[in-house]
């Protein structure tokens, strides 16, 4: 994981998201976020930081042997770009550290916001220069890649012989925490809906 991989934004001066630090404190409230979840990713970010790119392995194993998932990367040609898999692996990877050391503040809001553009019709392939012929990534993979995201991380929170009970706090943060996050990525696609 590069230091600060190309357009990752996070620290850089970004409008404001739509969401209100309001309608964020209420989702945080309706996926039942506590304190001890706080302290519960954090430590989760202790163990995933160092291996985050094995856990990229993991998921971008299951993306790439999944033909409808790698899709949303297509070139000009219709072929997975491996520079724009690339580009966007380096971002993943930041998220995930994000997601377990940022405070979820208006800034991490603003670049969630930021996120979901790319995602969407908006901005989707603008950040990488790729001429995509797909426009944007279909909402309905944003909300299910909740299960493999969720799901893989487990074995990685355990192997390092934490007791269970942490493990399962540190696991249910995860998913907490990544609901919130998929749920704001959908914020474009929802417009006022949401």
């Amino acid at each position: 994981m590069s230091d600060t991989p190309a357009g990752y934004s996070y620290d850089e001066e970004l409008p404001a998201s739509p969401v209100t630090e309001d309608q964020l404190n209420k989702l945080l409230t309706d996926v039942m976020w506590s304190e001890a979840d706080v302290a519960a990713i954090r430590r989760a970010g202790e163990i995933l930081k160092p291996r985050v790119a094995e856990l990229m392995d993991v998921w971008y194993g299951f993306i790439g042997s999944t033909p409808h998932l790698v899709s949303v990367f297509q070139g000009a040609d219709g072929q997975p770009d491996g520079d724009y898999l690339a580009a966007v692996r380096e971002r993943f990877e930041r998220w995930v550290v994000d997601l377990c050391t940022r405070d979820f503040d208006a800034r991490w809001l603003a670049y969630q916001e930021e996120i979901a553009l790319r995602h969407h019709t908006s901005k989707k392939n603008r950040t990488d220069n790729v001429d995509s012929p797909v426009p944007h990534v279909p909402m309905s993979h944003i909300f299910a890649l909740v299960v493999p995201v969720t799901l893989s991380v487990r074995q990685f929170l355990a192997e390092d012989g934490t007791d269970e009970a942490e493990v399962e706090a540190m696991h249910q943060a995860w998913f907490k925490a990544v609901t919130v996050t998929l749920v704001l990525w959908t914020r474009p696609f929802a417009g006022d809906l949401w």
